[in-house]
Protein backbone atom coordinates (compact mmCIF):
# COMPACT_ATOMS: atom_id res chain seq x y z
CA UNK A 1 0.00 0.00 0.00
CA UNK A 2 1.15 3.22 -1.07
CA UNK A 3 0.93 6.21 1.86
CA UNK A 4 0.94 9.63 1.55
CA UNK A 5 1.13 10.33 5.02
CA UNK A 6 4.69 11.94 5.24
CA UNK A 7 3.02 14.40 2.87
CA UNK A 8 0.27 15.37 5.07
CA UNK A 9 2.89 15.13 8.25
CA UNK A 10 4.98 17.82 6.00
CA UNK A 11 1.62 19.90 5.23
CA UNK A 12 0.83 20.06 8.71
CA UNK A 13 4.44 20.80 10.04
CA UNK A 14 3.82 17.66 12.56
CA UNK A 15 6.79 15.45 13.69
CA UNK A 16 6.21 11.49 13.63
CA UNK A 17 6.50 11.75 17.51
CA UNK A 18 3.76 14.06 17.51
CA UNK A 19 1.72 12.39 15.26
CA UNK A 20 1.96 9.24 17.07
CA UNK A 21 0.85 10.93 20.01
CA UNK A 22 -2.03 11.95 18.48
CA UNK A 23 -3.43 8.33 16.94
CA UNK A 24 -1.97 6.34 20.00
CA UNK A 25 0.85 4.19 18.22
CA UNK A 26 4.71 4.96 18.46
CA UNK A 27 6.77 7.29 16.49
CA UNK A 28 7.93 3.14 15.14
CA UNK A 29 4.42 2.33 13.93
CA UNK A 30 4.20 5.77 12.04
CA UNK A 31 7.95 5.66 10.18
CA UNK A 32 7.29 1.81 9.74
CA UNK A 33 3.91 3.09 7.73
CA UNK A 34 5.74 6.25 5.76
CA UNK A 35 8.33 3.57 4.60
CA UNK A 36 5.98 1.11 3.34
CA UNK A 37 7.13 -1.74 5.79
CA UNK A 38 3.60 -1.58 7.75
CA UNK A 39 0.03 -1.05 6.69
CA UNK A 40 -1.43 0.41 9.36
CA UNK A 41 -5.40 -1.18 10.75
CA UNK A 42 -8.54 -0.29 9.73
CA UNK A 43 -8.92 1.62 13.00
CA UNK A 44 -6.07 3.49 12.45
CA UNK A 45 -6.43 4.48 8.82
CA UNK A 46 -9.46 5.99 10.47
CA UNK A 47 -7.73 7.72 13.30
CA UNK A 48 -5.02 9.44 10.69
CA UNK A 49 -7.74 10.51 8.30
CA UNK A 50 -9.43 12.11 11.34
CA UNK A 51 -6.79 13.79 12.79
CA UNK A 52 -5.82 15.50 8.70
CA UNK A 53 -9.51 16.22 8.20
CA UNK A 54 -9.10 14.18 4.89
CA UNK A 55 -10.55 10.92 3.13
CA UNK A 56 -8.56 7.72 3.90
CA UNK A 57 -7.98 7.41 0.18
CA UNK A 58 -5.82 10.59 0.51
CA UNK A 59 -3.75 9.08 2.25
CA UNK A 60 -3.26 5.48 0.92
CA UNK A 61 -3.79 3.75 -2.13
CA UNK A 62 -2.91 0.73 -3.63
CA UNK A 63 -0.18 -0.18 -5.13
Amino acid sequence: MKSDLNVYRAKHDITQEELAKEVGVTRQTINAIETGRYDPSLDLAFKLSDYFECDIEDLFSPE
